[in-house]
């Protein structure tokens, strides 16, 4: 009997931690789905809607897609070196495009592209969000107010969403560009061989895994940090990693490793 009573207190911690785990990950679906309602909705366009999207995507896309590119076509030209001077030592040199193409466009830029976005704009909990401060945590998105989502939140979760997409399409073309001139050179003869190994590698399915995924990554960077700093929780006044951080982290994971499961198995 005593020691049933000692395993009481932690199981009844351990469900409590579980039900606010699930609660938040509802609130996060919650608010992703009021928010793209809302960007859907006609009604939500107005000039302060519209004046807030701009000057959120001026801040989060514009400002650092110069360097955020160069350092990008710089870390691609530097990978696709490595992939294009190891399949020819092994004698493997016509599938050295391939392995760019899926490793650099379909891997690491789209996944770089919503960490970078998610460091920089993302995760600043207690001072990046707007009205991010304690008094203005709320338990159900209906306390937020619909002026207040309209007009100051769902500019925020767009501009996000559109950083993560342009920086990832544009890497990608540029990571595109670097390798055929990594393999072919400046002739323009290499252009029919390199479009039909780039048409082999994006298939219907990896077309249309590779544009969802980007979608969801975006998602999930703009909502899930958002989300878990509006949200009233115990975690929320306690220093050190914040729980969207690792939130986001698993999000990530479990879209990263469906994407895997759909292309590759």
């Amino acid at each position: 009997m005593p020691f049933s009573l000692s395993l009481t207190p932690p199981l009844s911690r351990l469900r409590s931690a579980w039900q606010r785990q699930l609660g938040s990950f509802w609130f996060m679906l919650q608010f992703g789905a009021v928010v793209l309602v809302l960007a859907l909705t006609p009604s939500t366009h107005s000039p302060a809607y519209r004046a807030n999207t701009a000057r959120h995507i001026y801040t989060s896309t514009w400002q650092v897609l110069p360097w955020f590119t160069a350092l990008s076509a710089l870390l691609s030209l530097v990978l696709i070196r490595i992939v294009v001077l190891t399949a020819l030592s092994y004698g493997l040199s016509q599938y050295a495009l391939q392995m760019v193409v899926r490793v650099l466009v379909l891997e690491l830029i789209p996944l770089s592209a919503a960490m970078f976005v998610a460091l920089r704009a993302g995760l600043a909990f207690n001072i990046g969000a707007p009205g991010a401060s304690t008094t203005a945590r709320v338990s159900q998105v209906s306390e937020l107010g619909l002026d207040r989502l309209r007009t100051e939140l769902t500019p925020q979760v767009l501009a996000d969403a559109f950083s993560v997409l342009a920086l990832a399409m544009i890497s990608s073309l540029i990571a595109l560009l670097l390798a055929y001139l990594m393999v072919y050179g400046l002739s323009p003869w290499g252009l029919p061989g390199f479009t039909r190994t780039v048409g082999q590698v994006f298939d219907l399915t990896v077309s249309l895994s590779f544009i969802l995924k980007a979608f969801f990554f975006s998602m999930a960077v703009a909502v899930v940090p958002l989300a878990a700093s509006l949200e009233n929780t115990a975690e929320s006044a306690q220093s050190g990693i914040q729980p969207g951080a690792v939130r986001l982290f698993l999000v990530l994971l479990m879209l990263e490793a469906a994407s895997l499961v759909v292309k590759y198995i």
